[in-house]
């Protein structure tokens, strides 16, 4: 065996690396395997099949049955089945802690005729059983070629065979270090924290108040208008003669009412994505209106519209009219302008008339609306049976979010045919709603003159493994857009009436325009199936339509020198838009130096420079290995083009087990040793090399702060929620709490 004693650092990784279970190991482990045991032994024995679950290795089942095998044949075991105390020798030398120990395990794993040497065939099959448990697919096809490099790496003499000590060579050579590891001291600096508890919360709400100021006075004076209109309209009913028969109850209903009407006004603004995208980007209101949040605040703004309905309904189906219909006859002799001589009957008096009908539809087509627009039912999140599993999903949502046609001309008329107001002027629904339903309505014509008249073609439709399209199209005359920004498109083949949205993952630079589709839902379902057919139907008869483009928060990226992108999955398209746009500047920066337009450092005139981006730090975290080809175009061209390191690409699969796992120890071999012979990354195919698990966000964090201090890092993260929260807690704790002086804005997306 190799000499570890006096190699701290081959120690170091000798401990770390091929490790069986890295989880519930040593005493606490046998504990919960015994209990499994239990459960899934017959007779007192456990079968060859269970083993994998009964270890934790379920996910991984061939490779465990592997693993049993090696050991059996260790011990002499030929039968299909193991008894307890055997499970626990099994168990004992598969979390020794010892790297020889785990090393003669992996070795017996693939010297399945244990003469103490590996042949080429026997190499191929563990790659193939490695890379299966690891989810890769092109190398479990590719085993044989990969079964070669080993070979020719560890057997330069051809023997045919390699044996343990060339193995253990391989595992202890130094791995290449991640491209953004800081050696500089200032990363080992430990966080620091304001003694004073005064002083620490005082920071904490100065940090809050800065970064959150455009929300706050924003909802702010939302909050202050509501409170206003409801304060106004409860005093000026409190002061009429029906409140001696209604009491507050007609009060409340009359606030809730008015500011019912201005939230069904102020919802529509949000939603008008032409005006939006204008005001951020061409006027100064961009600076002090978080426009990023539009449809956030049109959901806060729905729930202003829920609380309003909800008081202004119970008001009064439960309080006034039941007070009307036992009022005396002189408490209803002042009502009669109102509901007429003869006192109302009953109850369904109410519910009959004009008033009543058209208040009790708008509730039910409000309540199909608000809830299909939950986001568990927008995605399908919920169990339902078949039938129910129809009415949900992003085209449920998005055709009874259409039903507000209806709602709009429904509450005009029921503004209109009120009970306590005659006189025209007071009746002033339709003053709250006309600015912007005009408005809306301007909007709504700007896209279907788009519709009628930017029709695209379509130049590339490609097909992703498994369930990504990527779609290259003409871009229209004079289409100009910002790098994060997205487009809605229609394909009239799919349906007439539906656009949807997507990222733009082309640069401004580009001579085309492209997008990147995830089949998740229906109408992306069916444009997968549509384009599956190319090129079988020709492409020029596959019609599509582009609306936009519209603002977006990575858009703002332009506004700092160091950025930290985030990418989730298919969420990374905007951040490849923002990658290509960072590249392309970079290249045309290069030929403006060679021509003498601008001098070495960048400078045009000796005043500024051409482009503020000085650097980039890029993290695409995925699950499957295929989903690294979607862009290994634009990984490659990076590497090929950013000769000043500018742009740093760290690619993340999750589906590998990370560093040290035994499931994974000869996927890292293969990478490092293809990537050292043929400049290849073995996992994505592409020059950048592939880390395995999730990336620990601390330390990016750290190393970014450590490189960058008295500097502003904009942190654009787009995917699933999911990361959201752990994002937001680093960069307020590496801007707030620590000795860096590193400040990260934060702007998230989410889908």
């Amino acid at each position: 065996m190799v000499d570890r004693t006096n190699d701290s650092g081959t120690a170091a990784r000798a401990l770390k690396g091929l490790k069986f279970m890295t989880k519930n190991v040593g005493n606490d482990g046998w504990t919960e395997i015994e209990k499994r045991f239990h459960e899934l032994a017959v007779d007192g024995t456990l079968a060859k099949s269970k083993f994998c679950q009964c270890i934790g290795m379920k996910e991984s089942s061939e490779f465990a049955n592997e693993l049993f095998d090696a050991l059996a044949r260790r011990r002499g075991i030929t039968s299909g089945s193991i008894t307890k105390d055997e499970l626990h020798e099994f168990w004992e030398q598969i979390t020794d802690q010892s790297f020889d120990a785990r090393l003669k395990t992996f070795f017996d794993m693939v010297d399945k005729n244990a003469d103490g040497r590996l042949s080429e065939e026997e190499v191929k099959e563990i790659i193939r059983l490695s890379a299966c448990a690891n989810k890769l697919t092109t190398i479990q096809e590719h085993a044989e070629e990969c079964a070669a490099l080993i070979m020719e790496s560890l057997d330069p003499k051809n023997t045919g065979y390699i044996e343990w000590q060339h193995l253990e060579m391989l595992l202890l050579e130094d791995p290449t270090q991640l491209t953004n590891q800081v050696t500089d001291t200032r990363t080992k600096q430990a966080p620091t924290k304001e003694p004073n508890p005064i002083k620490l919360y005082s920071k904490r709400l100065t940090f809050f108040i800065e970064e959150h100021w455009r929300r706050i006075w924003v909802i702010g004076l939302w909050l202050s208008i509501c409170a206003g209109l409801f304060t106004w309209k409860f005093i000026q009913y409190k002061n009429r003669a029906v409140f001696q028969v209604m009491g507050y109850c007609v009060s409340a209903a009359k606030g809730a009412a008015e500011i019912l009407k201005f939230n069904m006004a102020l919802i529509l603004l949000p939603v008008c994505r032409n005006t939006i995208t204008w005001l951020r980007s061409k006027t100064l209101l961009g600076k002090v209106v978080p426009f990023n949040d539009n449809i956030i605040f049109h959901q806060v703004v729905a729930l202003g519209i829920a609380l309003g309905v909800g008081v202004h309904a119970i008001a009064h189906l439960a309080c006034d009219f039941p007070r009307l219909l036992h009022a005396t006859d002189d408490e209803y002799e002042p009502l009669k302008p109102f509901f007429g001589d003869d006192r109302p009957e009953n109850y369904w008096w109410f519910l009959k008339g004009t008033e009543g009908l058209t208040g009790l539809v708008m509730v039910v087509l409000m309540t199909i609306s608000f809830t299909l627009a939950q986001p568990w039912f927008r995605r399908n999140q919920l169990k339902l049976p078949k039938i129910l599993k129809k009415l949900t999903g992003f085209n449920a949502f998005w055709y009874s979010h259409h039903l507000f046609v209806i709602v709009y001309a429904l509450l005009i008329v029921h503004g209109y045919f009120l009970y306590l107001s005659k006189k025209w002027y007071k009746k002033t629904t339709w003053m709250y709603l006309a600015v912007p339903i005009i408005l809306y309505a301007f909007e709504r014509l700007i896209r279907a003159f788009r519709d009628a008249n930017e029709k695209v073609k379509l130049l590339e439709p490609k097909l992703y493994h498994p369930n990504v399209v990527a779609l290259r199209m003409s871009k229209p005359k004079g289409f100009e857009y910002s790098s994060g920004q997205y487009i809605y498109v229609k394909c009239s083949d799919i349906s007439p009436f539906e656009w949807h949205p997507f990222s733009i993952t082309s640069a401004p630079g580009d001579d085309y325009l492209s997008i990147h589709v995830q089949a998740a839902g229906d109408w992306t379902k069916q444009l997968r199936n549509l384009f599956s057919k190319v090129p079988a139907i020709p492409r020029e008869t596959v019609r599509l339509s582009v609306d936009g483009p519209y603002g977006a928060p990575a858009q703002d990226y332009k506004e700092y020198e160091v950025l930290l992108l985030i990418g989730l999955g298919i969420g990374v398209t905007p951040l490849i838009s923002i990658v290509k746009d960072v590249l392309n500047n970079i290249k045309r920066e290069h030929k403006d130096i060679e021509s003498g337009l601008v001098n070495n450092n960048g400078v045009e005139n000796n005043k500024r420079r051409i482009f503020a981006t000085q650097r980039v730090y890029f993290y695409w975290v995925t699950k499957e290995q295929a989903s690294l080809e979607w862009f290994s175009s634009v990984m490659n061209e990076v590497v090929e083009n950013d000769e000043n390191g500018v742009i740093e690409l760290h690619n993340h699969c999750t589906s590998v087990y990370e560093e040290g796992d035994a499931r994974s120890a000869l996927i890292t071999m293969l990478q490092d040793l293809n990537h050292a012979k043929n400049g290849v990354d073995i996992v994505s195919g592409t020059r950048v090399k592939t880390h395995f698990a999730r990336p620990k966000w601390h330390n990016v964090f750290k190393q970014v702060a450590a490189k960058h201090t008295d500097q502003r890092v904009g942190v654009f993260y787009c995917g699933r929620p999911t990361l959201i929260r752990e994002l937001k807690m680093w960069t307020n704790h590496f801007s707030r709490e620590t000795t860096f002086n590193c400040k990260f804005d934060f702007h998230k997306e989410n889908f």
